[in-house]
C-alpha cells in the first residue's frame, strides 16, 4: 500500500517511517510536518492508500484535514490523547486509532485493520464491475412472441434477410423481426463491425481473411470495397 505520514512531531515522524520501512506491504510516498504541505501532494497525488495522521497540528488538525479531502483514502490516527478516539471513528475513512507513544505489536494491528479495509474495497469494485460486465453482455431479442436472452459475445454474425435479422451465436441462430441499423446501436463498437451492408460481424469470432470475405466458423461473409479499410484499422495486424 502507497502510504504517507503526517505528523508536526519530529520523533513520531522518524518512529512511523522506521515502522513502515519494516514493512514489505507499505511503500513510504512522503512524510510531512504539516497538513498545508501534505494537502498539497495530495492533489497531484491521488493513488495513496492509506494516511497516518497526527489530530493534533498547529493551525490545521487532523480532523481539518479529513474534511478538505473530496476522496479520502484509509486513514490511521495518531495522539498522544486517548480522548479523541470515540470522534475518530465517526469517520468511515479511518480504520484504526495509534497513541503515542507507538509499539510495533500495535502498529501492526492497525495496519491489518487497513489491509483488510483495502482488500474489502478492491473484492468490492472488482465484483462490481464483473456484475456490470456481464449485465452489459446481455441482450434480449423478441422470438415467435417470446423474449429471449442471448449473450452479445456470443453472437458470431448478423445478416439482414428483408425485414429480418439472422443472429448466428455460438450455439443458436434467432431470426428477428428487426433490421441491422437498430440492432448495430445495440452493440459494443470495439467488438462489432458492419463490412457489408448486410451483415455485421463479431471481429473475435474471425478466423481467416481472404480477398474480399471472412471466415467465421464455416461461414464465409463478404466485405464491401468501402468496409475493408475500416476492419484493418480494428484488426491486431503483426
Amino acid at each position: 500500500m502507497k502510504c504517507i505520514i503526517i505528523d508536526d512531531e519530529e520523533t513520531a515522524r522518524a518512529i512511523l517511517q522506521q515502522l513502515v520501512s519494516e514493512n514489505t506491504h507499505l511503500d513510504l510516498k512522503g512524510s510531512f510536518n504539516s497538513a498545508m504541505e501534505a494537502i498539497k501532494f495530495l492533489n497531484k497525488n491521488a493513488d495513496i492508500d492509506l494516511i497516518f495522521l497526527d489530530i493534533h497540528m498547529p493551525g490545521f488538525t487532523g480532523f481539518d484535514l479529513i474534511e478538505t479531502l473530496q476522496n479520502p483514502p484509509r486513514i490511521i490516527l495518531t495522539s498522544s490523547d486517548k480522548n479523541f478516539a470515540l470522534a475518530a471513528f465517526e469517520y468511515e475513512m479511518i480504520v484504526d486509532y495509534l497513541v503515542k507513544p507507538f509499539t510495533r505489536e500495535r502498529f501492526e494491528k492497525a495496519l491489518r485493520k487497513a489491509s483488510n479495509e483495502q482488500q474489502t474495497i478492491e473484492q468490492k469494485s472488482t465484483s462490481e464491475t464483473m456484475k456490470q460486465e456481464t449485465e452489459d453482455d446481455e441482450m434480449f431479442i423478441s422470438v415467435s412472441r417470446r423474449l429471449v436472452k442471448i449473450t452479445i459475445s456470443s453472437i458470431k454474425f448478423i445478416e439482414a434477410r428483408g425485414d429480418y435479422i439472422l443472429i448466428k451465436t455460438i450455439s443458436k441462430d434467432y431470426v428477428v423481426h428487426s433490421t441491422l441499423k437498430k440492432i448495430e446501436e445495440k452493440l459494443p463498437g470495439s467488438t462489432f463491425l458492419k463490412i457489408h451492408r448486410s451483415f455485421i460481424i463479431n471481429i473475435r469470432m474471425i478466423i481467416d481473411i481472404e480477398d474480399n470475405s471472412v471466415l467465421i466458423g464455416k461461414d464465409v461473409i463478404p466485405i464491401s470495397r468501402s468496409k475493408r479499410a475500416d476492419l484493418m484499422k480494428v484488426l491486431n495486424l503483426l
